[in-house]
């Protein structure tokens, strides 16, 4: 290997010398913080879409209690404690102002509802969404061929509940309207009527929708609290026990609440008897208006 010629030079300073602080090698300990940069949205950024659509989906299911609250009452509470469908008629015509008033119905009841179903179903598109994203499938055929994301007891129950809830709703609300432009006239006496008229569908229908409504909320509401089973962390024999705690005792309270609600409803306004004269032709002349199956009842 060649030999390379090195010459010795003298140390000295760089062309341009250290000046003050502001150029030092070593930054003074006290340099000021940067400032935290802050949102100019009121604190809904940083967050992803999911993050939102829960909280829709939750704080409109708070929302929509206050309606069943008072639902729970005028349809069980106070016929158990009257024993009777008339005077239960009473205290229903007092707080229906409180829910069925022009402001009311839609805060109270209409957009808690709608943003409570829409929030759950833009959850699953967008959760099918990045299922393909994460998979690549790039064409309809590649996305219908993934495995849909698993859909919970608790949403599938939800969603079994929108056609029962939109019937109730249709029969009891839009169909009055509709008919006699007022539905002021419908109350416990109008479902009574029905259950004498037509016990086989009454019956069945009103079960289905208590059971699966009481369930919902129960186990919904625990899911926002985090009791759920699933939602107990760990492998252990304690988390296994506690689990199974949870399970037993969110479907005792679903069929607790469930049979507080029949005992009400069905075993009171249920039993009620059709209604006499002018009255009851006028609830026979609404239960025919019903489109495709009104003909037969």
């Amino acid at each position: 290997m060649a030999d390379i010629d090195l010459k010795e030079l003298d140390p000295s300073p760089v062309d341009d010398p250290i000046g003050d602080d502001k150029d030092s090698y070593f930054p003074p300990s006290s340099s000021p913080t940067p400032p935290v940069a802050r949102s100019s949205t009121l604190g809904l950024s940083g967050h992803s879409l999911p993050f939102y659509l829960q909280r829709i989906q939750k704080y409109s299911s708070y929302t929509f209690s206050a309606f069943l609250t008072f639902h729970l009452a005028n349809t069980s509470l106070i016929p158990l404690a009257t024993k009777s469908v008339p005077e239960s008629d009473k205290y229903l015509l007092l707080t229906r102002p409180y829910y069925q008033s022009i402001l009311a119905e839609p805060v109270v009841v209409l957009l808690p509802l709608i943003a409570h179903v829409g929030s759950g179903i833009a959850l699953r598109i967008y959760r099918q969404h990045q299922l393909a994203k994460r998979y690549g499938a790039s064409n309809r055929h590649e996305r219908k061929a993934l495995a849909r994301p698993k859909i919970s007891g608790i949403s599938f129950v939800g969603f079994m509940l929108v056609p029962l809830v939109a019937g109730h709703a249709f029969l009891n609300r839009i169909l009055p309207v509709w008919v006699e432009g007022d539905s002021s006239g419908v109350g416990l006496s109008f479902v009574s009527h029905g259950f004498a008229e037509h016990p086989a569908i009454s019956f069945a229908g009103f079960s289905l929708l208590i059971s699966a409504a009481t369930w919902h909320i129960v186990w919904g509401g625990a899911k926002w609290l985090g009791l759920t089973p699933s939602q107990a962390a760990g492998e252990s024999v304690e988390t296994s026990l506690r689990r199974k705690r949870r399970w037993y005792t969110l479907n005792a309270l679903s069929v607790a609440l469930a049979g507080l609600w029949m005992a009400g409803s069905l075993g009171v306004v249920g039993r009620g008897g059709r209604a006499n004269g002018w009255v009851g032709r006028g609830y026979d002349n609404l239960y025919r208006q019903i489109p495709f199956i009104g003909k037969w009842l």
